[in-house]
């Protein structure tokens, strides 16, 4: 199942057509070591930078393969499928999102088949149940910002009809996805419900709960590093959310906070990249 020369050069053109560079080469025992799990036949993705600039860097297991399904030059967005030898089969969605190139792993659902349902399968479940309730037209259901949302990179935010207590909400605070991504940082954001864990990006990237924490050994739990955060609550913002690969956006008025649904997808853990 290994991926020929002619399948890398034909990736490799779709890629260039689409006005990004793309490195395809064998995944090394390296490779391994910048993931949060062991690699299950699946590539690695990355988005590197060199003199020239940003470029996907993509390592293949010796027995796996990828191929690309779908490819919309004018849009900057390709669709790309890897197989392992037990036909498990995972989907990445690699673009350009305002200012920088992205790859992002796509849930296993039925009916992802190209770049359109890929996009599609992003959007929770919430926010669906927004944009047919607002019915927003299918040539608006993708924009950045349309009747239902506002978008910034993997984040949705949805008009909400309610003031929070004032002394309960934080000021200028990360809005984060974990595993040592980069923080949106916005004006105002009120948190509701939910469970504390403690993250850090080497013990417990996607966090743990306060009895798990207690029971690491003394040096661990004292190690720099450490933050705590509340898992699954309720998030609203208001003011800017910032982000230096993104348009600052403003949200006049409270909004509900989505997070897109990579985090659903098996594959997601080989996808190094991180905003």
């Amino acid at each position: 199942m290994k991926s020929d020369s002619d399948t890398n050069e034909k990736i490799e053109r779709k890629f260039g057509e689409m006005g990004a560079r793309v490195r395809i080469r064998p995944l090394l025992a390296r490779d391994s070591r910048r993931l949060l799990q062991t690699p299950t036949g699946w590539p690695r993705l990355d988005v590197l930078r060199d003199r020239k600039g940003e470029y996907f860097d993509i390592a293949v297991p010796s027995d796996g393969s990828i191929d690309v399904v779908d490819f919309r030059p004018d849009d900057r967005h390709l669709l790309l499928m890897a197989r392992t030898p037990q036909g498990e089969k995972a989907k990445f969605l690699c673009g350009h999102d305002e200012r920088h190139w992205f790859v992002c792993a796509v849930p296993e659902r039925a009916g992802v088949r190209d770049v359109i349902t890929a996009k599609l399968a992003l959007q929770p479940e919430s926010l669906q149940d927004q944009i047919a309730a607002k019915r927003v037209k299918a040539n608006r259901r993708l924009r950045r910002r349309n009747e239902a949302y506002t978008r910034q990179g993997e984040w949705f935010f949805v008009k909400a009809d309610f003031e929070p207590p004032a002394k309960e909400v934080l000021h200028n605070e990360p809005l984060s996805r974990g595993r040592g991504s980069k923080p949106h940082v916005v004006d105002f954001i009120y948190r509701h419900g939910g469970t504390l864990v403690y993250v850090h990006n080497r013990h417990a990237p996607s966090g743990i709960i306060e009895g798990n924490f207690r029971a690491l050994p003394e040096n661990v739990r004292k190690e720099f590093g450490w933050t705590r955060m509340m898992r699954d609550s309720q998030v609203y913002a208001k003011g800017r959310v910032r982000h230096s690969d993104h348009k600052t956006v403003v949200l006049k008025r409270w909004h509900r906070v989505f997070m897109n649904t990579e985090a659903q997808a098996r594959a997601a853990v080989n996808v190094v990249f991180l905003d």
